[in-house]
């Protein structure tokens, strides 16, 4: 039996519901209901009744949810009085926070780092591509979340973690809105506000040249939480980004033929000492958190 494997019961246990408990805990509902099974399994009893709309706690389940909440706890405690004890500090993971990233996947590595270095704290630098790759660099982060394509430093290794459909992002009120998806050919001429390039130079360009050669790049360039704003002032113009950036005033339309993806990487120092790193990049690495994909 794990310390892991109880973490999963607990969190089962908590949500009554196995879909839920799979995105709190980001896991693959299938993984997760597997882990339980092989607990039930190990233990010799039944601990969760499955229902169609979720689950409940058998009597053993009841007592060794309370016996395993105590078991957590007592093996972080021992972890945290140990390093006390042997002069080390707190571990501390320093993680950069891209712009316009995805919710879920700064909450995943976190999630990871205290189930791999139970007790650790993450803390949260933003920046831009460029800003990690150089905040990396300096030693001012021990992990960054970055855009590829990107060429990166000798000394710096990356990770994918998960992917996202771009597409326009232009205002209700625009001739295109009523379209369900746009061509190539419908954007010609549109001026476009788009990030600027120096905030990460490969992925910017990559953007363009999936979008095609007619779109006029504005004068202007916001970041990625700035976007929907700029349209609001300029409603002839478009943007770029996912269907998560989407509201009452800003529609999102898919581009037809010419797929545009953004790509989220993790990227750190190979020579980083950092134990809270070392713990989540070693074998199976970060590849739990590139299970989920990112939602519509």
């Amino acid at each position: 039996m794990e310390l892991r494997q109880m973490r999963y019961f607990v969190g089962v246990a908590e949500e009554l519901h196995f879909g839920k408990a799979a995105e709190r805990l980001y896991i693959s509902t299938p993984t997760l209901s597997q882990q339980i099974k092989q607990l039930e399994r190990e233990i010799g009893a039944t601990l969760l009744i499955r229902h169609s709309r979720g689950v409940e706690l058998t009597p053993a389940g009841q007592v060794f949810l309370a016996r395993a909440r105590e078991t957590i706890q007592a093996a972080g405690l021992a972890l945290k009085d140990t390093r006390r004890a042997a002069g080390l500090d707190e571990p501390v993971l320093r993680l950069g926070l891209l712009n316009g990233i995805p919710g879920w996947l700064p909450a995943a590595l976190e999630q990871l780092a205290t189930e791999r270095f139970p007790n650790s704290t993450v803390t949260l630098e933003a920046g831009t591509t460029t800003d990690q790759v150089r905040m990396l660099t300096a030693g001012e982060i021990d992990l960054g979340l970055v855009r590829t394509p990107l060429t990166l430093p000798p000394a710096i290794t990356s990770e994918h973690l998960a992917a996202e459909e771009l597409g326009v992002l232009l205002t209700a009120t625009h001739p295109l809105a009523a379209r369900p998806e746009l061509t190539p050919d419908d954007l010609a001429g549109l001026e476009l506000i788009w990030i600027p390039r120096d905030s990460a130079p490969e992925f910017h360009d990559d953007a363009l040249r999936a979008i095609g050669p007619g779109v006029r790049l504005s004068d202007i360039s916001m970041s990625h939480s700035q976007l929907r704003s700029a349209l609001l002032v300029r409603r002839s113009a478009i943007s770029l980004g996912s269907r998560r950036a989407a509201t009452a005033d800003v529609v999102w339309r898919p581009i037809s033929g010419r797929p545009l993806v953004a790509r989220y990487a993790a990227v750190w120092r190979t020579d980083s000492r950092n134990p809270v790193l070392q713990a989540m990049v070693v074998s199976p690495g970060l590849t739990v958190v590139s299970q989920h994909v990112v939602a519509d």
